[in-house]
């Protein structure tokens, strides 16, 4: 298990990478530029057969299938770069804008110049370079936009077969390609402009749950820190009293009395968990007393954890159902353990009088429910679960141990989920992937 410092700090680098050099939000709008362009090669395909054999318009088909076929060639060369997955930079939309606004402009150079209809289109190609790039870049573009235009009017000739007939009204060629003109370019700056927003707000909702996840690495290492410190502190006053207990244990006046010896045993028993609890805080902490992670089974940790926890809580009962079938091999991992004595320590305050626990196995995951008879969870804590000091128990300090479950799941790859029971009570599962509770050999 990683340091909590080192997950932070892993946690921040990827904030910082998402915000400037994000490959696979840049991949992706690089992805929808080549299908919006395939769509334009299609496009302008059927637009030039359809204008020459339908509408009777003389264009130079020879030429402008081979700045189709050259533009073609380059969304395909590019496409195939993307999917062999090579490193992308932002620059590469510039360069692609620029060469389907030069292709663009030789296809209305072939094709009646200003005069063409579909002179608009540059109006498209403007839009896409201000949603998809920095303002200076944008702004670079729409400079070119408006000198290939300038130049178009400067050498560009009217197609003799395309006449300004705008008194025709919806009957008029002219007229009817700008219609088209118009709702192309509208549809396309509708669908694409959607898809962008989408990828943004994914890339937002991404940098924001990276956020959120080093905020509380960072919480969980303060407390970590703490936790470590308080062990430290409290490892040698513990050491003390076990000591001064067991001389007590051999003084005549509580080795003669029953009730006293038993006492002084209960004390020691105490004592023992306590010594044990501080061992497993800094074993948390990477600074175990020696002791290391043993191969056990799913059945065999839950049984001896059951039987631990029923040995030092004061609960009537606890149903263990284990329903996890056939055994499989995992690590005692004393996070683990302590993350289900949490959940049914949590239950036992809420319902002393019953709890139940059951395991079970559904393919390659392990599943463990923990139930009780409580009030359930409040509709203000119930919103907020996983998130910490959410608790009703109005103590300072409380509600951090369903927060430490949530994220112990998350680091093992797992799921937390909660839910009020119809019947009453409550229910928090655990959803954890096998083969992160299996021993790794060094």
């Amino acid at each position: 298990m990683s340091h909590p410092r080192a997950r932070a700090g892993a946690l921040l680098a990827a904030m910082s990478l998402l915000s400037y050099r994000n490959n696979e939000t840049l991949s992706k709008h690089m992805r929808q530029l080549v299908q919006l362009r395939w769509l334009a090669v299609l496009g302008q395909l059927f637009t030039i057969l359809v204008t020459h054999f339908s509408l009777g318009v003389d264009l130079p088909l020879a030429k402008m299938c081979g700045v189709l076929a050259g533009l073609a060639a380059y969304n395909l060369v590019y496409e195939i770069s993307l999917r062999l997955g090579r490193e992308l930079y932002a620059g590469e939309l510039f360069v692609g804008l620029l060469v389907d606004m030069f292709t663009l402009t030789a296809q209305l150079y072939l094709s009646g110049g200003v005069s063409n209809p579909f002179a608009f289109l540059y109006v498209l190609q403007v839009g896409l370079a201000a949603v998809l790039m920095v303002a200076p870049l944008a702004w670079t573009l729409a400079g070119v936009a408006a000198v290939c235009f300038l130049w178009l009017a400067e050498v560009g000739h009217p197609l003799a077969g395309l006449p300004l007939d705008y008194h025709l009204g919806v009957d008029s060629v002219y007229v009817q390609g700008m219609f088209i003109c118009v709702v192309l370019t509208a549809a396309l700056l509708v669908i694409f402009v959607n898809r962008i927003t989408r990828t943004h707000r994914e890339h937002d909702a991404r940098l924001a749950d990276l956020r959120q996840r080093a905020a509380e690495e960072e919480h969980i290492l303060r407390m970590g820190l703490l936790a470590s410190g308080a062990a430290h502190e409290l490892g040698t006053p513990l050491a003390t009293i076990d000591v001064i207990l067991g001389d007590w244990r051999h003084m005549p006046v509580f080795r003669d009395s029953v009730d006293l010896g038993d006492d002084i045993g209960e004390m020691q028993t105490q004592v023992k968990r306590c010594k044990e609890i501080v061992s497993g805080i800094l074993m948390s902490a990477g600074e175990t007393r020696g002791e290391v992670s043993v191969e056990t089974t799913v059945c065999e940790f839950f049984d001896e954890l059951v039987d631990e926890w029923r040995s030092t809580r004061n609960s009537r009962e606890l149903r263990f159902d284990n329903q996890f079938g056939e055994d499989v091999d995992i690590a005692s991992d004393s996070v683990l353990k302590q993350t289900v004595c949490n959940l049914l320590d949590n239950a036992l305050e809420a319902s002393p009088q019953w709890i139940a626990l059951t395991v079970q196995r559904d393919a390659d995951t392990l599943i463990i429910a923990v139930r009780d008879h409580g009030p359930g969870f409040a509709a203000e804590v119930y919103q907020r679960l996983g998130q910490p000091y959410q608790s009703t128990k109005g103590r300072p300090g409380s509600g951090l141990g369903l927060f430490l479950v949530f994220n112990v799941a998350r680091m093992l790859g797992g799921v937390f989920a909660a839910r009020n029971l119809d019947e009453g009570g409550a229910e928090v599962m655990l959803r954890l992937p096998l083969d992160a509770l299996v021993l790794k050999e060094d």
